[in-house]
């Protein structure tokens, strides 16, 4: 009994005590907030899709716990954005509780659509403000958008919501396939640079049609798209050389849609451009492809009279799986520079036919665990039971190129174990990474360095002094050791450096001229 009246006793106080404390006693706002910042900039977004979620920070530095009366938005239940304070979504806030010396955060975001505005720019910025009090009390935070218009791409939904799938030629015959997506008409085979392109799912190129890309094109893909070019169709991507490295508004830039500068550099945001077993006479000139899954994955046609694929002056960055994948075809590159891929930067396998001069092929990935050299050649695959198919490489050349990255080896050639299947390669002139640590490879013949046929001039392990490779800048430096060791035969073939840079007189190897850093 006493210990329960003591307890009683006990129990009474806290609550007479705690009644009588100040710091539950909540004064209004009188204006002094302070903020992480006084501009809430939410980067670039395209009309219709949602941008990242930004936060603001609001801080009480005073000694008194407060009520904010009122955070809202200046243009109100209208505006474009949308706020989230304390777990609560809304665009107008009464009486948020703030304890003294500590801070809450308000998260933003916005999707805006263009039909919204009357006649709007391709682009143009949208801004509102996040009121806090009013009258004498007032303090705003101001929300800066830029908004840019699109043409849009998009497969089809029926009433019940689902979504087009593409039917494609193969082997002659149409073929019903369970990608989304939709085969483009006519009016959109020409995709110019009046206004970026954004694609949901996949945009696949009508067979016997070619879907040409102009100077200055932009091409955006959503998660999970991409760009098919079926049998009997063709790509022509026809970039132009710009003036200077920093301005790339000639260049054909194809990437995803999300545009936010967190967003720059992250691989695995969409598919791939997919050149199918058929297809014909595809072209890249001048073009980034950048943060795919697979940058460009090439099939079929090896013994095509014109190559499979020309691409020169051009860079695949940032892919999460391969960047350039070719599977027993015909490639033709120039100029080519590839980095940073999850997997294999270029892999030439199946067999087939390819050639590539003044290349720079490197990885730096930096974003997980890499298996997989920079390079691959080889000339076979092996399904799921472990059964080998081979095919005949005709020819794998490597002329005045760089093959470099953060790993050891960053080139491996396999050959089938078929002796009659043909596997023929050629490094002239390059400098690669390639030393065999733990003599894997001492008994291999297609490592033996000496031997011409295979490998000639060729410098190994000396690093090529890229001037930022983590950042895809793979222009080499004045003490580069690729300087002036191409073979000018080949320099011939290509007189220019992926930047216009004349280098019939003294060729450096890789897609750069070097420069003095």
């Amino acid at each position: 009994m006493k210990r329960t009246l003591y307890f009683i006793i006990c129990f009474g106080f806290l609550l007479l005590w705690s009644s009588c404390r100040k710091d539950f006693d909540f004064s209004p706002s009188t204006g002094s907030l302070e903020f992480s910042k006084d501009t809430v900039f939410l980067d670039t977004v395209f009309s219709n899709i949602s941008s990242s979620t930004y936060n603001l920070r609001v801080y009480n530095s005073s000694n008194e716990d407060i009520i904010i009366p009122s955070i809202s938005l200046q243009r109100g239940q209208g505006s474009e954005y949308r706020l989230n304070i304390d777990g609560i979504a809304g665009k107008d806030f009464s009486n948020v509780e703030l304890l003294a010396k500590d801070s809450l955060f308000i998260f933003v975001e916005t999707t805006i659509d263009f039909n919204n505005f009357s006649n709007p720019s391709n682009e143009f910025l949208y801004t509102d403000k996040i009121e806090f009090d009013s009258g004498s009390n007032l303090q705003n935070v101001e929300l800066v958008t830029l908004v840019k218009d699109a043409v849009l791409i998009f497969p089809d939904r029926d009433a019940n919501r689902v979504v087009e799938t593409l039917t494609l030629t193969i082997d002659g015959m149409p073929v019903e396939t369970e990608i989304q997506g939709r085969v483009l008409e006519a009016s959109e085979l020409t995709f110019t640079n009046d206004k970026p392109y954004l694609i949901y799912g996949y945009a696949a190129v009508p067979s016997g049609e070619t879907l040409t890309v102009n100077a200055g094109a932009r091409v955006h893909f959503h998660e999970d798209s991409g760009l098919i070019v079926p049998e009997g169709a063709s790509l022509q991507v026809n970039g132009a050389i710009s003036t200077d490295e920093k301005l790339l508004e000639n260049e054909v830039i194809f990437e995803g849609d999300r545009l936010e500068s967190i967003f720059e550099n992250t691989p695995g945001q969409w598919g791939t451009i997919w050149l199918f077993n058929g297809s014909e006479n595809n072209v890249i000139n001048h073009a980034t492809i950048k943060n795919a899954t697979v940058g460009i994955l090439v099939d079929g046609n090896p013994d095509a009279p014109v190559d499979k694929l020309t691409i020169s002056n051009s860079q695949i960055y940032n892919s999460s799986l391969y960047g350039l994948f070719g599977r027993n075809t015909s490639i033709k590159g120039e100029n080519l520079v590839v980095n940073n891929a999850g997997q294999v930067s270029l892999a030439a396998t199946l067999g087939g036919k390819y050639n590539f001069t003044h290349s720079t092929i490197a990885n730096y990935w930096t974003s997980g665990p890499r298996q997989s050299p920079a390079l691959l050649v080889n000339n076979f695959i092996i399904d799921a039971e472990n059964t080998p198919t081979t095919r005949n490489l005709v020819e794998a050349n490597f002329n005045n190129c760089i093959i470099y990255g953060n790993d050891n080896p960053e080139f491996i050639v396999i050959e089938a174990t078929d002796p009659s299947v043909v596997f023929n390669f050629k490094f002239t002139n390059c400098l690669a990474r390639f030393e065999d640590v733990n003599d894997v490879f001492t008994d291999e013949a297609n490592y033996d360095f000496n031997d011409t046929t295979k490998y000639e001039n060729v410098i190994r392990n000396l690093d090529p002094n890229f001037r930022k490779p983590g950042e895809n800048d793979l222009i080499i430096g004045e003490d580069s050791p690729a300087n002036a060791k191409g073979n000018p035969i080949f320099s011939a073939q290509v007189p220019s450096d992926i930047l216009g840079v004349n280098r019939t007189a003294s060729p450096d190897l890789g897609a750069y001229q070097h420069v003095m850093f």
